[in-house]
């Protein structure tokens, strides 16, 4: 297994039936930490993280026995939950038999599947619902999530330390699910209702709520198809269960936990081929807190990997299933390196439009792309609309008929410039949006590209000046 390496310390804790025991923790036959059995029948303890990664062996001492743990590795733990895709094994992936082969070089990296259950009440222990950490071979792999595996794989790359990976999915799930009551209560619409797997609360309690005295290093996320067909919930949802996971994490690990511990997440891939406009990306927008990237205000310490440029129209798990979970996964550990790991001169967005300005006498309007700092690649004039209203309003609905498509004119260093002359006289821009599909594009085929980076430019809705 591995513990979490922190200046903060790690914790470790064990039930015993014997209330107000003297529980001694021993490391290597080292006694470091004495903890007492409280009224709860837990102890806990919080340990100082080794100056080296291990392994160690782990010893709890009391009147009742000793329970001992070996091969404890020191380093980072990563929490991997959400729905299908995030459950999407690594048996599944186009190279799958050269991820088994390379296994045998990471073998720092130490996984553990949570199994599915779901409760109406919270359980406080994974003794009964977890499969035991394993090593990566062949036969341990197979049945683990190809986007958390390959995530570990690049920090332990970069790293060259310990990684543990804790597998907790369930497809076809929604947030709610993934909430607990607490988050619930602090957004719209809220019922209480219980009932299975697919009502709010009913995973938190079971396969969240187990691990939230374990010190962890943060948590990636993939999950929202189950949530396209009331998206607008979903901004809310997203905001208040990042907050509670980290509120309670630190709270239930002795602070051991950060409170404002780093979370990326997949924003949503293509699903449909078709000019399909509602669900998606209104849910992809929403994952950002409307603001259209991450970290922000909203989202602070927030990473994520696009995927809308990743369609998989014919996989043989459906379409939904994307394969392509490398590029997912690598995407992810650019934002982690940036914003969990705070490692310089990492480029982990793909450009970002800070102005759009019109043109009314060529009918044009240019959009400039990080301040003009850094350079675009354009692959494609296609994915850009604009929203033509009259002069009374600037207002304009996501899903009205007031959006007209429009195609790419020019483009330089860092901006690109559009003809809006389909906008009607009379009319004027008031927005302009990008990738606003269920499936965008081809295959690394929509417009921008950071030139440096190679990485998509987001979905966004900006306004016109």
């Amino acid at each position: 297994m591995v513990l979490q390496k922190s200046s903060t310390g790690t914790t470790v804790w064990g039930h015993s039936s014997k209330v107000g025991d003297v529980v001694h923790i021993k490391m290597n036959n080292s006694e470091v930490f004495q903890a007492v059995v409280k009224s709860n029948q837990i102890w806990e303890a919080k340990l100082t993280s080794p100056s080296d990664h291990g392994p160690y062996i782990i010893s709890a001492v009391s009147s009742l026995g000793t329970i001992q743990i070996s091969d404890v590795l020191f380093g980072d733990v990563w929490i991997c939950s959400g729905q299908s895709n995030m459950e999407f094994t690594t048996n599944k992936l186009l190279n799958s038999s050269e991820e088994y082969s390379d296994s045998t070089s990471y073998q720092s990296i130490r996984f553990i599947h949570i199994h599915k259950q779901f409760s109406a009440t919270p359980f406080t222990d994974i003794d009964s619902i977890n499969s035991g950490w394993n090593t990566p071979n062949q036969r341990s792999l197979q049945t683990f999530s190809a986007v958390c595996w390959l995530y570990g794989k690049f920090l332990s790359q970069h790293f060259n330390y310990p990684i543990g990976l804790v597998e907790t999915n369930w497809g076809g799930t929604r947030i709610e699910a993934w909430s607990s009551p607490d988050a619930l209560k602090r957004c719209a619409g809220f019922s209480g209702r219980k009932r299975n797997q697919y009502y709010e609360s009913h995973l938190y309690n079971a396969m969240i709520n187990p691990l939230l005295r374990n010190t962890i290093k943060g948590a990636i996320w993939y999950q929202g198809e189950s949530n396209a067909a009331h998206a607008y919930k979903y901004t809310c949802q997203f905001q208040e269960m990042i907050f509670d996971w980290r509120t309670k994490f630190s709270t239930a690990s002795l602070g051991t936990t950060s409170s404002s511990f780093p979370f990326g997440f997949v924003q949503l891939a293509p699903w449909r081929e078709g000019e399909s406009n509602l669900g998606f990306p209104q849910v992809r927008w929403a994952q950002t807190s409307n603001v259209g990237y991450v970290p922000n205000s909203l989202l602070p310490h927030v990473f994520m990997a696009v995927a809308m440029d990743l369609p998989d129209f014919h996989s043989p798990y459906g379409s939904i299933h994307p394969r392509y979970k490398h590029e997912v996964a690598y995407r992810l550990y650019l934002g982690a390196l940036a914003v969990a790991y705070h490692v310089e001169g990492i480029n982990f967005e793909g450009p970002f439009p800070t102005s759009a300005t019109i043109d009314n006498t060529h009918r044009h309007l240019t959009i400039e792309y990080d301040r003009g700092l850094h350079p675009i690649e354009v692959r494609s004039n296609q994915g850009f609309e604009v929203c033509c209203v009259n002069h009374t309003t600037n207002v304009c609905n996501a899903f009205d008929n007031h959006w007209v498509n429009v195609t790419m004119e020019s483009h330089d260093f860092a901006s690109v410039t559009l003809d809006v002359s389909t906008c009607s006289h009379g009319n004027h821009v008031a927005q302009v949006r990008y990738a606003w599909r269920e499936s965008p594009c081809p295959f690394h085929q929509c417009a921008v590209y950071g030139k440096i980076t190679n990485l998509p430019g987001p979905p966004f809705t900006f306004y016109v000046h």
